[in-house]
């Protein structure tokens, strides 16, 4: 169930808002638990008795932890808590990735080809994995006390507004939220996350699925007679498509997360009006980024050893950041190009950026597009074909730059109206004035009389918009959903 769907827009989310806002404060945490675990049933009922299990076993590892009296005993736990997690991830996620490649090797040397029943991949598993691993390493490191309520435990694992694709929600960020919401259960506060939602819904329905649908289109012509022009357009839209797709995702997150009164991270901040990857990377995925950054990039030596090892480590972490999003060589690929361009950044790249000034937001955004084409493209061999384009590389060079057919829009107008409208939201940042305003949307409270009447006609507007959208096509998929 995405929140983008017909099923949750006009029957899960209703129903569960009324439950909870009528349930007495006591009550709230049982019905957030009992509709996330409905929430995570609906399109993961083979998984539910597995993931919970996981949640009870990670639970009593944590509570034995921080009994131990001596410190190798609670290394034995937290060992033995990060083996189980990410053994789970390793085997649903990436055993047919081995597999495959097992197979592959196995055939080029002329022996059988391996057979094996697939592994289904359990939705949001590489999210909630990394939030137990979170929270265990964080007791451990005596961050935060573990929980002594189990319940409370497993919603904050489950709570479903961040379940299926985050933010990454570190445990010491809603701990107090857990027990107690009162302070942000405030007219305001469900006021500006109802605003949240609609505009993280906008930005899925109207802009990502339009832009996903001439993109997907684009990438399923043979690269042999793409021209440059219709390259370039299929790997702009899909820049811009994964952008809205995700931020729309997490914009929807974090306004569910205020309409029940808690304060989830923010996930993205203008990533395209970065000026470097170095800064690309610090507004994009923002809790996947620190997560890390703390979690792996510093344990292996941060930025305290010699440049060459800091240089190694940095692309070890974005290989693995790669790979978590997806195991297959592309996605390797795409983390390796982006640990590339910021060691690049650290030995020179930085300084020419600092002397363009704003300038730099254009290479950077180049850099970032065509390392898109790697996050989208099904093979190494279709990147590669597909990247040779984006440069002109191609047979028949009288067609570079030949006008591009939008044949899945019924009006051209349409298609090139949604793009420049998204090249607007996705770079309105750049300029301070309007990022100022931007954040003033966003996150100045209280909202007067007129700022909420405002917010609230542009998100009536916005939802009627979106939910005709919803109702009058069948394209509506989510990039984040099988990571």
């Amino acid at each position: 169930m995405v929140f983008s769907s017909t099923l949750f827009l006009f029957y899960f989310l209703p129903a569960f808002l009324l439950l909870y806002w009528l349930a007495p404060y006591r009550f709230k945490n049982v019905v957030a638990l009992l509709c996330s675990l409905l929430f995570y049933a609906w399109g993961g009922l083979n998984f539910l008795a597995l993931f919970v299990g996981s949640v009870v076993v990670n639970f009593l590892l944590i509570r034995f932890m921080d009994a131990a009296s001596e410190r190798w005993k609670q290394r034995i736990f937290l060992i033995i808590s990060i083996l189980i997690n990410v053994g789970m991830l390793f085997y649903f996620k990436y055993a047919n990735f081995f597999l495959d490649n097992a197979s592959a090797v196995r055939s080029y040397f002329g022996g059988p080809a391996l057979t094996w029943e697939k592994i289904v991949l359990p939705i949001g598993i590489s999210f909630f994995t990394f939030e137990k691993l979170t929270y265990t390493i964080d007791v451990y490191r005596g961050v935060n006390k573990p929980l002594k309520n189990f319940w409370d435990f497993m919603l904050y694992i489950m709570l479903f507004p961040k379940m299926i694709a985050g933010p990454i929600v570190r445990f010491h960020e809603i701990a107090g939220q857990l027990t107690d919401r009162r302070a942000f259960d405030t007219v305001d506060e469900k006021l500006a996350g109802f605003f949240r939602f609609i505009v993280g819904l906008a930005k899925k329905v109207l802009l990502a699925n339009a832009l996903g649908e001439q993109a997907d289109h684009i990438f399923t012509l043979d690269p042999a007679t793409l021209p440059v022009a219709q390259a370039w357009l299929g790997a702009v839209a899909y820049t811009f498509q994964i952008y809205f797709d995700f931020s729309g995702y997490s914009d929807m997150a974090v306004g569910l997360g205020k309409l029940m009164g808690f304060q989830f991270p923010e996930n993205f901040n203008s990533p395209y009006a970065a000026r470097s990857i170095t800064e690309f990377w610090q507004r994009w995925h923002i809790t996947l980024g620190r997560w890390m950054r703390d979690y792996l990039y510093i344990p292996l030596g941060g930025n305290r050893v010699r440049p060459s090892r800091l240089y190694v480590n940095l692309w070890t972490v974005f290989i693995l950041s790669g790979f978590w999003h997806g195991a297959a060589w592309t996605f390797i690929a795409w983390g390796a190009y982006h640990g590339l361009w910021l060691v690049l950044d650290r030995l020179f790249l930085l300084r020419i950026y600092r002397r363009l000034g704003a300038l730099s937001i254009v290479p950077t955004f180049l850099i970032t597009v065509a390392g898109w084409v790697l996050f989208r493209a099904e093979t190494l061999d279709q990147a590669a074909a597909f990247g040779g384009r984006l440069v002109g590389i191609m047979p028949d060079i009288s067609r570079a730059w030949e006008v591009p057919q939008l044949v899945h829009l019924s009006f051209t107008t349409k298609f090139w109206s949604i793009l420049v409208v998204s090249a607007v939201f996705a770079f309105m940042n750049a300029i301070p004035a309007l990022e100022r305003f931007n954040l003033s949307l966003y996150f100045v409270h209280p909202l007067s009389l007129r700022r909420a009447l405002g917010l609230s006609t542009v998100a009536a507007i916005l939802l009627l918009l979106s939910a005709g959208a919803i109702l009058g096509s069948t394209f509506n998929p989510f990039i984040y959903f099988r990571f």
